[in-house]
């Protein structure tokens, strides 16, 4: 059964030094607390994974936390370039960051073979393109009944799956709803698992499209009010669309970088 706990708390637990790390929310439920507290705790030598990083993976990489990202798109949407994320590629500062670039349907397989505790996955998606000749965990694998040239790919396990949801009833089931991308089978696919939430209710209401995620798959669940921020949670918050802006002119330099990160993240606690 999942166990409530103070984020602080949770992070320290369950993320290490050196730890695979999916953080995943399409657009929506985007767990920004949780990653402002790894930054807080100055985590190093992650291995970030995720579908569509964004800017809290610029966050974490500009802090010093990667050595390695896994990924299939990378961008601050509707706005522009990762400045710090192309900083550490291009330049490595702070530290230097590997990539290991996929498509978005391939990185969704991925957590699905994880999920589902099968080696590796097999699709269609990478025909024509040049990727598996840019990344070393795309093959081609022949099918036994057709003789079809497909792709294979590995299952993602990560150490650590951190989602946002809605809401977490006392006994650590979870709920989420609108927008979801690929958190469940992240949580499925992890040896660890957590999720922040809006809040703990006595009792979840059934909700039509709604995932839950019950409390024996969970690690941890902490409580986060607009842990989401500056992204939403359907129902509780609406998306901040100037913080994304502002972010362009923020991490465009090494400097306003550093200053949004002392004020913003190192003088500030995380959520009880």
């Amino acid at each position: 059964m999942a166990e409530i706990v103070p984020l602080a708390d949770a992070v320290s637990e369950l993320v290490r030094d050196g730890d695979t790390v999916a953080m995943e929310g399409f657009t929506h439920l985007i767990p920004f607390a949780a990653g402002h507290e790894i930054i807080r705790q100055r985590r190093r030598d992650l291995t970030l994974v995720r579908m569509t990083p964004d800017v809290i993976y610029d966050q974490l990489i500009g802090a010093g936390c990667a050595r390695k990202l896994v990924f299939s798109w990378g961008g601050n949407p509707g706005v522009g370039s990762l400045h710090r994320f192309r900083d550490a590629v291009q330049n490595s500062w702070p530290v230097p960051l590997e990539i290991e670039e996929h498509s978005h349907a391939g990185m969704a397989n991925r957590y699905v073979a994880g999920a589902a505790g099968l080696p590796f996955a097999v699709l269609r998606g990478y025909t024509g393109t040049d990727l598996a000749e840019q990344t070393e965990t795309i093959k081609p694998i022949t099918c036994p009944f057709t003789g079809e040239v497909l792709t294979a790919v590995p299952a993602l396990r990560p150490d650590v799956a951190v989602v946002h949801a809605q809401r977490a009833d006392r006994d650590g089931n979870v709920q989420m709803w609108g927008i979801t991308g690929v958190q469940k089978e992240a949580v499925l696919a992890s040896s660890r698992s957590l999720v922040t939430v809006e809040e703990v209710v006595d009792t979840l209401e059934p909700l039509p499209g709604a995932v839950v995620l019950p409390s024996w798959v969970v690690t941890k669940v902490s409580v986060a009010p607009n842990g989401a921020h500056p992204s939403y949670a359907q129902g509780y918050s609406v998306r901040d669309n100037e913080y994304y802006q502002a972010w362009d002119a923020i991490s465009r330099d090494r400097d306003s970088f550093q200053r949004w990160l002392d004020e913003s993240v190192f003088a500030t606690a995380a959520s009880a």
